[in-house]
């Protein structure tokens, strides 16, 4: 039986190489000769989430729990910020404006909030508006419940989708055994709501007894990155896997997406969290990354100003320190590139109202990316 077991280990350890090295096969170096970059932000620490208002200014959060007003050249601290949970991986994280933000003013947030009974911290979403320099009508969407004391895996983006449903991320919370397969807990899923905070009668759990009402999708580890596919209006994700396996899914409607039953990845220290990646009723990524890139922020690009990126995915790179992009063809990828190499910790990626890219760097700041004269 001892003997058998080490088989077990040396076969499947062979097996994550060699997908490691399959990846690597495609992972392509751009030296993007065609593009200059500049900072158009500088001095932040960790910019974790940036949305821009109708006048071109931009709100970005840092997680150690500062809301910026970025307008002309000058950062504007705002107000009446709720208190954060800064730890670890916890703080004032995504942000996000109403795709009818001319006519409603709601600004939506996601942080990690201590407010509960219990030590420690879950993430929490909130909508407001901006007065006077200060958040004022804030409204609490939702909050992941229990509270913990672990620094780790709280997610969390927002987006809308083109039917106006909002779409938020929270991670496992280092519980993976538990929370990410269980419908009844938070942590591993991605939510759905209406604007107003209120329940889709359409959720897919709306019926199921004790279950959490809001969950759109489950099985997940820590979704850092979150996009709206631009031709099929589908929310996009990917994910911190642990040892390898992070991954890019297209999220649908009532699917489990197997962690940690399933998986590509193993345990930091070496060992195996299971020995199957494939299972009947839990579905497949349409992308893994072997070894991990630790994956933050993405968006696809559908400007016109990088005729040679569009129609991709832009991924942030935290642990490689590089923006790489994603070619994709009929929804598979089929290439990356590196872009952007020795950047530094790429926190976010987003495509502007502008049409340029805009790159959120750890200790540096916001850098837009842009094409050289010709």
């Amino acid at each position: 039986m001892k003997i058998f077991f080490v088989l077990k280990i040396i076969f499947l350890s062979t097996l994550f190489s060699c997908a490691q090295k399959k990846e690597n096969d495609i992972l392509l170096e751009d030296d993007i000769k065609n593009y200059t970059t500049e900072i158009v932000v500088p001095d932040l620490q960790i910019p974790w989430g940036m949305a821009w208002l109708p006048d071109g200014s931009i709100l970005i959060t840092e997680k150690s729990g500062e809301l910026i007003h970025f307008k002309n050249g000058v950062k504007t601290l705002i107000g009446n910020v709720p208190e954060v949970y800064n730890r670890n991986q916890g703080g004032l994280l995504d942000i996000e404006i109403h795709p009818e933000y001319k006519t409603n003013g709601w600004i939506y947030i996601t942080y990690s909030s201590k407010e509960g009974e219990e030590k420690g911290g879950n993430t929490a979403l909130i909508r407001a508006k901006l007065k006077d320099n200060a958040l004022s009508n804030i409204e609490k969407l939702y909050k992941a419940t229990p509270n913990s004391t672990r620094g780790h895996h709280f997610g969390s983006r927002i987006e809308f989708d083109s039917k106006g449903y909002l779409y938020f991320s929270i991670g496992d919370r280092g519980n993976r055994d538990e929370n990410p397969q269980d419908i009844t807990k938070d942590g591993g899923k991605i939510y759905r709501l209406n604007d107003d905070g209120s329940i889709p009668k359409d959720n897919p759990f709306v019926n199921e007894t004790s279950a959490k009402k809001a969950i759109f999708s489950y099985g997940h580890r820590n979704p850092q990155g979150m996009a709206v596919h631009p031709v099929d209006g589908n929310i996009w994700v990917h994910e911190h896997g642990p040892k390898g396996g992070d991954e890019i899914n297209s999220i649908k409607k009532a699917v489990n997406y197997g962690w940690p039953v399933i998986t590509y990845g193993i345990n930091y220290s070496g060992t195996i969290i299971t020995d199957i990646t494939k299972k009947e009723g839990m579905e497949q990524p349409l992308y893994y990354w072997t070894p991990s890139i630790a994956p933050s922020g993405m968006d696809f690009v559908t400007s016109n100003i990088y005729p040679d990126w569009k129609n991709n995915i832009l991924v942030g790179s935290l642990k490689f320190q590089y923006l790489e992009l994603v070619t994709l063809k009929n929804n598979t990828v089929i290439k990356r590139k590196k872009v952007l190499d020795g950047i530094g910790r790429v926190r976010n990626v987003r495509q502007g109202p502008d049409g340029f890219i805009y790159v959120a760097v750890e200790n540096k700041g916001i850098i837009k990316i842009i094409p050289k004269q010709s």
